[in-house]
């Protein structure tokens, strides 16, 4: 239908109390009516219809439930009337939209209970709101995320730990603990494998589901990370024939939960660990904004998930932009590094490597005066590449110029923050560091991210990945929309102002 676009559709006015977070339910959308939940800063949660504009439900209107203020709200996968909601007092409750909430507030029983968890279930004698109560972690849950089949809940709190559960068995599947302070954003692959997050660490991690371990961490932020996501229409599987999304109608009938596609992504990741011979190319590509007011590009290819694969091409995850080329006719480097140099076995002398964050030159000399080290490392495969300038991290972090102050490597005793006042959990975060639950930093791959560019002037509350566009806003109150290479003729004259600097994506 033809919209006058100057003028929204439905605008609403809230006082004393600000809407914190949002869901929409992509299931039963239609062009004449869309399920629209918003979360509020005071614990209540609306049910409104924008187009329809007559269906309108509150739940949780008398506070009873929970005072604390909303941080995460969704439509469980695959239903039309079930949504789950998370508040800073780190429970999670269960609603139906069907059913009302009760005058009192509600009478609970365990129904069951693990490490850091437990979960109630709502007694009365009529079935009311809350149907479950679920208590996670210590601390604020800050985020959560179904798996692309809706099976499996990621849970990101202020204790600083990653959950995972299986959703309809209410079962802990794993955990994970951040480098340092509380995890603020969690995603997942397209297929499911893999969770990236990101939080006060200034660091995105990646952690493998199959193997409950972290993999891969990524640092180009020189702040707090407020959204990971991937990036479903350049994430790729190549076999023999290459293969990639190119965002036709076929792969992406099921938008929102990408069923239809994770399963064609499983299907074909599962022929890498088979026993064909036929050369299988995987790169996952996911982005991070924060609140540095810089989005990050990262590139999770085959040599940092099967580190103990030959090495079938060296490449490094560095920012090239700007990056010096190295003298003509310097021999040894690798041709298919995409520009960067990459000293084999034999060469003397390595040429400079190019990297994102700035480096002392100290590391840099030591890193290329140890031809020793080159070598181990090209032998070992390019996750040990990753980790090339480890040995001065500490003197890396505290060059850095961290904004606020209160990101890794500049945390002070004096610093006061209310962010920072983290109730004690059970577990000693100094004992974790160094175990499975939470590595060191030299014993996973460091990624360095492809792309890292100041967007906005604000912090960054916003990353979506679109087929021709990526979307981010920031706390200023802008939305812009970047295009896509090639993309930019299918955006409209207004779009494109606000992408000044061209396309960066």
């Amino acid at each position: 239908q033809a919209a006058d676009l100057s003028k929204p559709i439905d605008k609403r006015i809230y006082k004393g109390t600000q809407p914190t977070c949002h869901d929409f339910n992509h299931l039963t959308a239609t062009a004449e009516s869309v399920s629209l939940l918003v979360g509020f800063s005071a614990g209540q949660v609306q049910l409104i219809d924008p187009i329809k504009k007559e269906t309108s439900k509150l739940f949780n209107e008398e506070r009873l439930i929970d005072k604390s203020r909303v941080t995460c709200v969704k439509w469980v996968p695959g239903s039309e009337s079930l949504f789950l909601v998370a508040h800073s007092s780190g429970n999670m409750y269960l609603y139906n939209v069907e059913h009302t909430c009760g005058t009192t507030a509600p009478h609970y029983q365990l129904l069951k209970q693990g490490e850091s968890f437990a979960v109630h279930t709502c007694k009365s004698k009529s079935t009311r709101n809350p149907l479950l109560k679920w208590t996670v972690g210590e601390g604020a849950l800050n985020e959560f995320a179904f798996s692309p089949d809706g099976k499996f809940l990621a849970c990101v709190s202020q204790d600083g730990f990653l959950r995972v559960f299986n959703f309809d068995s209410v079962e802990l599947h794993g955990t994970m603990k951040s480098y340092f302070g509380g995890l603020l954003c969690v995603c997942w692959s397209p297929d499911g494998k893999y969770i990236v997050t990101g939080g006060e660490d200034d660091l995105v991690t990646v952690w493998s589901f199959v193997d409950c371990r972290v993999i891969a961490r990524g640092h180009g932020h020189k702040s707090w990370v407020s959204v990971v996501a991937f990036d479903p229409y350049t994430t790729s599987v190549e076999e023999s024939d290459p293969m990639e999304f190119s965002g036709s109608d076929e792969d992406f009938q099921d938008l929102h939960f990408g069923r239809d596609r994770a399963n064609s992504t499983q299907s074909r990741l599962s022929k890498r660990n088979s026993t064909d011979s036929r050369p299988v190319s995987v790169t996952y590509r996911f982005g991070s904004v924060g609140q540095d007011t810089q989005l990050c590009l990262w590139d999770l290819t085959e040599d940092i998930l099967f580190p103990h694969q030959p090495l079938s091409r060296a490449r490094t995850h560095t920012n090239v932009m700007n990056a010096t080329s190295p003298p003509a006719g310097s021999g040894g480097t690798n041709p298919g590094s995409n520009g960067n140099s990459i000293t084999m076995p034999g060469n003397s002398v390595p040429p400079p490597l190019p990297r994102s964050n700035s480096l002392p030159h100290s590391a840099v000399s030591n890193a290329g005066s140890k031809s020793s080290v080159m070598d181990g490392a090209i032998a070992s495969g390019v996750s040990k590449f990753a980790t090339l300038s480890l040995h001065d991290r500490k003197e890396r972090h505290h060059e850095k110029d961290h904004k606020r102050n209160h990101s890794m490597g500049h945390i002070s005793s004096k610093s006061s923050d209310k962010l920072n006042l983290v109730t004690k959990t059970k577990t000693d975060p100094a004992k974790t560091l160094g175990t499975p639950l939470c590595p060191r930093m030299e014993d996973v791959p460091l990624l360095e991210p492809l792309i890292c560019k100041k967007i906005a002037h604000e912090r960054l509350t916003v990353l979506i990945f679109l087929e021709d566009c990526i979307v981010t806003a920031c706390q200023e109150g802008f939305i812009c929309t970047w295009a896509r290479p090639g993309k930019v003729g299918l955006l409209s004259s207004q779009t494109q102002a606000n992408s000044p600097s061209g396309t960066v994506v």
